[in-house]
């Protein structure tokens, strides 16, 4: 078809969904970003934008709460009583899964770090207490120690994004991929969608190429069976992905509980959760909804409900996501067979594009609208689904804001905490201030233990901790 021809037959089907606009410039481009354009054009779904438009971009409220949904069973952090078989099970269980060699780790990295005000992928941002390593660094070594810990070669599959894909290949290209095997990284980059006006019109970034965005992380669930990462896995014999996102460096990626749990449960998609630290703290909300578990967000979570009360005095609705789970592939597999699609959620957002007559405009203000889907909507099409309850200080901080809540410097305070904790539990005094911190500063590489049994097995190498001092263990 020549190049006259998909124009035309383009430029009708966007006629018919009111988008003629992206053919503006068209008399003034040369005959390679014509191409460029035309291809763009091609990606976008003709028969959904107008669905999209009136659904999510023109209503400013487009999420309907189920009428009736309950709190969600969830296993604790620490067996109760009676459980302790169940749970020593489920992690031998678990061990046995990664030693032979059935799990791959999953890193949803596809984000900038501007909100930290650095220029790169939030992965490349360096974060640890003492040796400053990236959050990518530590990641890898979490893996690198489970490799080695279980005799075991796990692979690693990292989203990125358009954003920062070129940017993140070469990270782990100058590092040597951080000690890892290359041919044990798999990357690849999630889809896109179309930014909106607020009348539904999709803008252009330039004369030639649409503004889109990333997915969200929602579209990994797409782009790992589009994308290979689910034949890699399937030549690999992976039943089971752990999910988990780019900026929380506490995270626990080869849990073995949690992995035995969610497969000894045939489980296909399963959650870890918090316990909410107040009614309506800033994470989605667990709950059960015709017997299946859904995530109800904080902001969607009528005010009643938020705050409704066990008689213990513990909140109904308590647990709280934290984007952790044990994914398996079957289910990645069958939901993409049936040509699935998740909700979008609406962020109404600062877009840059061009303008009628061909200006780029950086706006100072809101001025449109991106779509993008949440991984959790995926819980409801899953037929088990197992949720395990973590500790805040054990596997959760986040590098979010460059200051204040969510901060490097509250992370790095946690790093340190949660490493003193781990010592002591396996016998070791650490000085501490009148106020209970940690009275020095401890990194604790992934490559020396990933729990305190770890720990114990090396206690005569430790040295004796003092106030004020700093500590690298690895």
């Amino acid at each position: 078809m020549s190049l006259t021809e998909k124009y035309e037959k383009l430029k009708h089907k966007l006629n018919r969904i009111g988008q003629e606009q992206l053919l503006r410039f068209w008399e003034e481009l040369e005959e390679t970003k014509r191409e460029r354009l035309l291809r763009d054009i091609e990606q976008l779904e003709f028969e959904n934008i107008p669905r999209w438009v009136e659904k999510y971009v023109k209503r400013e409220h487009s999420v309907e709460l189920p009428s009736e949904f309950d709190p969600a069973p969830y296993f604790k952090a620490e067996p109760p009583k009676g459980q302790e078989e169940t749970y020593a099970d489920a992690k031998a269980v678990g061990e046995d899964l990664i030693r032979q060699g059935k799990v791959g780790a999953f890193v949803v990295a596809g984000g900038q770090g501007t909100r930290l005000g650095f220029g790169g992928p939030k992965g490349c941002y360096p974060v640890s207490p003492v040796k400053n390593k990236t959050l990518f660094q530590i990641f890898a070594e979490t893996i690198l120690f489970a490799n080695r810990k279980y005799g075991a070669k796990i692979p690693w599959y990292v989203m990125t994004s358009p954003l920062n894909h070129n940017a993140t290949v070469q990270a782990f290209e100058e590092n040597n991929y951080f000690g890892l095997d290359k041919n044990d990284v798999y990357m690849f980059e999630q889809g896109t969608m179309p930014n909106f006006q607020f009348d539904g019109k999709i803008f252009l970034s330039e004369k030639d190429e649409i503004a889109k965005s990333p997915d969200g992380h929602g579209g990994s669930l797409k782009a790992l069976y589009a994308r290979g990462a689910v034949a890699d896995m399937q030549k690999r014999g992976i039943e089971h992905l752990s999910y988990f996102q780019v900026d929380n460096p506490l995270i626990q990626i080869m849990d073995p509980l949690f992995i035995g749990l969610h497969a000894k449960a045939d489980a296909e998609m399963s959650s870890k959760a918090l316990i909410k630290g107040y009614p309506k703290e800033k994470v989605g909300n667990f709950c059960l909804v015709n017997g299946r578990v859904n995530v109800i967000e904080y902001s969607d979570l009528p005010d009643e409900e938020a705050e409704k009360k066990n008689p213990d005095g513990s909140l109904v609705f308590q647990l709280g996501s934290i984007a952790i789970h044990i994914i398996s592939r079957s289910f990645i597999e069958d939901i993409n067979s049936e040509g699935f699609a998740l909700p979008f959620h609406r962020a109404v957002k600062k877009i840059p594009h061009v303008n009628k007559v061909g200006e780029k405009v950086k706006p100072e203000e809101k001025n449109g609208i991106k779509l993008e889907t949440f991984v959790f909507d995926a819980l409801p099409m899953a037929g088990e689904s197992v949720i395990l309850e973590t500790l805040r200080e054990e596997e959760f901080a986040p590098v979010k804001n460059k200051e204040g809540v969510d901060s490097p410097a509250v992370t790095r305070e946690m790093m340190t905490e949660r490493a003193a904790k781990w010592l002591e539990a396996a016998g070791v005094d650490i000085p501490r201030t009148p106020e209970g911190k940690a009275d020095c500063i401890i990194e604790m590489s992934p490559l020396f233990a990933a729990c305190i049994n770890d720990i114990i097995e090396k206690k005569s190498e430790l040295p004796e901790f003092e106030a004020g001092k700093t500590y690298y263990l690895e």
